[in-house]
């Protein structure tokens, strides 16, 4: 499809008959379907290799998702929820049980005593909606990269601009001078995420006081994501809001879909200060209100599930990871042991976007290229990104496929 212009206010009334179209003239351009927003969207590439994983029956290493449901009590109270009658329209705000759960969780994990919380259809909503209110056309965005497939199509929905700063194998440390470097006039918002995915990186103390020093330079709003808070092997997850000058500045972001592994679920939320949680409420309004009420109440009870339910779940997650970490290096790839997340990266020695496309058909499993998450198209290209929450079971037999490939055709 051409990118000419559309077909509009040609003098000519939507009740007008068409001319007839005269042979010798030229024809008219094709109208343009897609605003220019949309430009090098296209569709995500979680879409299109699970798409490929089930055409190929492929073990799917590729999206990050868990193949076994979370604790069976939380599932209880969802029913429980919906057979007591928890099935309309939830306020606005959020059903007021998570709501109050969340300020819970906020005080009692991080000291944190945020102001105002807000319920969205997962933390992606969150983050759009957020970007949407704080975000003028021509306002920058920082953003870290690698980054989660919905920020640039989320800046680039609000009309702003992307300003990112790279984080290069095989640490994935935050460069002073590439941040400095990416804060311009028009900066308004920085947006974060800890731990990291793609990399797994848990950015470190020095690392966030040098965020938090720029975004009180520069008057900018933080946007941290931290779904996966609960779920760091080494290190500590430190929340920006914690830090000197945040709080007032900070809209912190989570849902329950990792930490609780139902991310089908779709029940997340921002909290901090009344003022940026008011602006996000005020687009999330007109994008879907609210809903998923039963399952809100149930999120309100994994909120709140003992510290032994989440201390268990990050050692089963160690495990997996380390025993992915094992097959991969078996196989001759190289992996980066991740300090958080559900993902590993690994260096497949050779072009990482070839090596997953062709793996499904190679020894059925499926992956996704680092690359893919990057600007940057250099940065990373012989990486891939395999998942790691999947039964113990599932990563033995993907490890056992790619030990089946010689490491030197593996790495060709």
């Amino acid at each position: 499809m051409s990118s000419g212009s559309p077909l509009r206010g040609a003098g000519m009334s939507s009740g007008s008959p068409r001319p007839h179209a005269d042979p010798g003239t030229a024809p008219r351009p094709e109208r343009r379907v897609g605003a220019a927003r949309l430009d090098g969207l296209g569709t995500t590439v979680f879409t299109e290799m699970t798409a490929l994983a089930v055409r190929t029956g492929s073990i799917n290493l590729g999206q990050g998702f868990p193949d076994t449901d979370g604790p069976s009590s939380v599932i209880e109270a969802a029913v429980l929820a919906l057979r007591g009658g928890e099935n309309q329209y939830a306020p606005l705000p959020g059903v007021p049980a998570l709501r109050e759960a969340v300020f819970e969780h906020q005080r009692r994990n991080y000291g944190l005593e945020p102001e105002d919380v807000l319920v969205t259809f997962g933390a992606t909503e969150a983050i759009a909606a957020a970007l949407l209110a704080l975000c003028d056309p021509g306002d920058e965005v920082v953003v870290l990269e690698p980054y989660y497939d919905s920020y640039p199509a989320c800046i680039a929905f609000a009309g702003a601009r992307r300003r990112q700063v790279t984080l290069r194998p095989p640490e994935f440390a935050l460069d002073a001078d590439a941040l400095r470097a990416a804060i311009g006039p028009r900066a308004r918002v920085m947006l974060l995420n800890t731990p990291h995915n793609p990399t797994g990186r848990v950015l470190d103390r020095a690392e966030l006081e040098l965020i938090a020093a720029a975004c009180v330079e520069h008057d900018l709003v933080c946007l941290s994501d931290e779904v996966y808070e609960h779920l760091v092997y080494e290190g500590e997850h430190i929340p920006p809001a914690t830090l000197p000058g945040m709080a007032e500045r900070t809209l912190t972001i989570s849902s329950v879909g990792k930490s609780f592994s139902f991310t089908g679920w779709k029940v997340g939320w921002c909290s901090g200060p009344a003022d940026l949680v008011a602006a996000t409420r005020t687009v999330k309004q007109y994008l879907t209100f609210a809903g998923g009420t039963p399952l809100q109440h149930a999120a309100a009870a994994a909120l709140r599930l003992p510290s032994t339910y989440l201390e268990a779940l990050r050692g089963e997650l160690l495990g997996r990871r380390d025993r992915l970490c094992a097959g991969l290096v078996a196989a001759g790839l190289r992996p980066f042991v991740p300090a958080g997340t559900y993902f590993v990266n690994a260096d497949v020695g050779t072009d990482a976007a070839a090596f997953c496309a062709e793996l499904p058909e190679r020894c059925g499993i499926v992956a996704i290229p680092t690359s893919v998450f990057y600007d940057d198209a250099a940065a990373a290209p012989t990486l891939a990104r395999f998942a790691f929450c999947k039964r113990e079971e599932v990563i033995d037999e993907a490890a056992n496929r790619l030990a089946g490939l010689p490491s030197a055709q593996l790495r060709q």
